[in-house]
């Protein structure tokens, strides 16, 4: 398990990611470092950039990408006692478990014209409201794709901790 604190918790000062992130996480920071380089270099061809301007392209890049990559890494799903916190690319969401009435596993499919494409599990957390709230767990994902038994044990931690609160 990996322990994390963020800056601006609201329910809990100690959250825990249930699994260890895949190892397909460095493969695709790896891609988007390949991808930034190349995206500079282009810039830098197609505006004939020398000297400080290079420098520029090239620290707004790296920039970018540490961010991102930071990101990857932290990308998720973390519970405490209190409640969990849906970590994603670009924002964080904190829900306590009062606010949440169930967990459950969705079956995700895409349409593609006239053609159904099934794409695997996803866990969704059932708002009291009526609402969804789709989590960064999917069975098919990078963390879990080689491992379908972890995905289905960090499904069963969560609808487990979620029915420990509700009895509390």
């Amino acid at each position: 398990m990996i322990e994390c604190v963020p800056h601006n918790s609201r329910v809990a000062d100690n959250w825990v990611r249930p699994y260890e992130p895949g190892s397909g996480r460095w493969l695709v920071i790896a891609w988007e470092a390949f991808a930034l380089a190349m995206l500079s270099w282009a810039t830098v061809r197609q505006f004939d950039l020398i000297g400080h301007g290079v420098r520029v392209v090239a620290g707004l890049l790296a920039a970018v990408w540490t961010v991102g990559a930071w990101r990857i890494l932290r990308l998720g799903v973390y519970v405490s006692p209190e409640g969990v916190l849906i970590r994603g690319l670009l924002r964080s969401r904190v829900m306590s478990w009062r606010e949440i009435a169930g967990v459950r596993l969705h079956r995700a499919t895409h349409r593609l014209g006239p053609w159904r494409i099934e794409s695997g599990n996803t866990v969704l957390l059932e708002r009291l409201n009526g609402g969804t709230v789709y989590t960064e767990l999917w069975e098919k994902g990078l963390d879990f794709h080689s491992q379908p038994g972890v995905f289905l044990a960090v499904y069963h931690e969560i609808r487990n901790r979620h029915r420990s609160a509700a009895q509390e």
